[in-house]
């Protein structure tokens, strides 16, 4: 593959070139149905680099070739994260904007400004102490297990994963539980896209008022290791740096959980084997994040200018996606075993690898244990192929996962 840039005008995108100009829409349901399939379809029909919509009318280059995908995200200088030339062009109320737009934190920055963020990010995250963050799971998890274990029934993402994901990220944060339900609202509508705008507002409000409190004293929370950086943090820098760890905990969390037990409950390599004691939870998260990472299309990018990936231009200042689902499964690198195989793009790779990869797991992991340990006879309540997928361009998640079970008694609290 090769990459060089242009210094004459900038040339045709070759997307213009297709039947008139197709562009594949990732909002479509039919996508949410079958990514695997769309995924196959459009390696055939465009390559490695598809020509895609992520809303009607904002055009964007997924990549779903796993080796273009690890150059783009190790060449930061040519595939910078700023969106801010691109957004220039986009309305105010496009869906996903609050997804896409620039904020001055570490995902959304490129340069000395990406350095600065991702420093005080990297070092608030080390700080999390694991042994502690994996008793907070256990005693987070056992009322929300009582509070429907004697029904014999339950949404396990509604009544368990979703909650449960939430108060452990306000425990790592120090966040009170009623400014982090709005918080929650807020991404929730943000990722939903539905009414995207005000659930920006919404989480904007509910972060300044939690960056008020941890100014009234000291605390060994994430927030407060944010705040005490030598990096010297301001208020509107801390407020976006809280917008990256909410989203990039509570909805891919919850969705690696998901889509986890989905896979546990379904597919006898891991439903018997997990359950009998020669497979873990951590096998089976990482044949997730192969195959169905939480979050499908994400790491975006702008070209500063005009760039040539083997024999196709991307034009600048347009988005540039990595199908992290569709990279995974690439035909140039799909293998047959995957356990123990962690090389899956599922928390990125290069300047802008998720920092927080061994809590994560650590998270998603402690839930599962703790549900199966809690519901061994764990079962879907409805067929696998009467689950529904919810629309959109990024992320992987269910709109249900209801299970039933012999109803149990309390479990007790330590």
């Amino acid at each position: 593959m090769s990459t060089q840039q242009s210094s004459a005008s900038p040339p045709v995108c070759p997307v213009s070139a297709t039947p008139a100009g197709y562009r594949y829409p990732l909002y479509a349901p039919e996508y949410a149905a079958d990514p695997h399939g769309a995924y196959r379809e459009l390696r055939a029909r465009f390559g490695s680099l598809v020509p895609v919509e992520l809303s009607p009318g904002v055009p964007a280059t997924l990549v779903i070739g796993y080796h273009d995908a690890v150059r783009i995200l190790n060449d930061p200088e040519h595939f910078p994260a700023d969106p801010r030339m691109w957004q220039r062009g986009v309305a105010e109320d496009c869906p996903v904007r609050p997804m896409l737009e620039w904020r001055p934190n570490a995902l959304r920055s490129a340069g000395a400004e990406h350095t600065r963020y991702r420093q005080a990010n990297t070092a608030a995250l080390d700080g999390v102490d694991l042994h502690a963050l994996h008793t907070t799971v256990e005693r987070l998890a056992v009322p929300l297990i009582n509070s429907f274990c004697t029904t014999g029934s339950a949404d396990l993402l509604t009544q368990y994963a979703w909650p449960l994901t939430f108060q452990v990220i306000n425990a790592m944060l120090g966040c009170p539980p009623e400014i982090g339900e709005r918080v929650a609202k807020g991404m929730a509508a943000i990722f939903e896209l539905d009414d995207a705008e005000a659930g920006n507002e919404m989480l904007t409000t509910a972060l300044v008022e939690l960056v008020g409190l941890k100014k009234e004293g000291e605390h060994n929370d994430v927030t407060s290791r944010l705040m005490a950086h030598r990096n010297g943090l301001d208020d509107v820098e801390m407020i976006h740096q809280l917008v990256t760890l909410y989203g990039a905990g509570i909805e891919p969390l919850t969705n690696l959980i998901g889509n986890t037990l989905l896979l546990m409950l379904t597919d006898e390599r891991f439903a018997g084997n997990v359950l009998g004691g020669s497979m873990s939870a951590r096998d089976a998260l990482d044949e997730v994040l192969f195959e169905d990472p939480p979050m499908a299309n994400y790491c975006m990018s702008y070209p500063a200018q005009p760039i040539m990936i083997g024999d196709v231009w991307l034009p600048a200042h347009q988005p540039v996606v990595i199908s992290l689902a569709g990279c995974n499964n690439d035909p140039a690198i799909a293998a047959g075993d995957r356990t123990d195989n962690r090389s899956h793009l599922a928390w990125s790779i290069g300047p802008h690898a998720c920092p927080a990869q061994s809590a994560a797991y650590l998270i998603a992991q402690d839930a599962i244990d703790q549900i199966l340990d809690a519901l061994p006879e764990l079962r879907l309540a409805v067929p696998a192929d009467r689950l529904t997928w919810r629309p959109g361009p990024f992320a992987r998640s269910l709109a249900a996962l209801p299970v039933a079970f012999p109803a149990s008694p309390p479990l007790t609290v330590a």
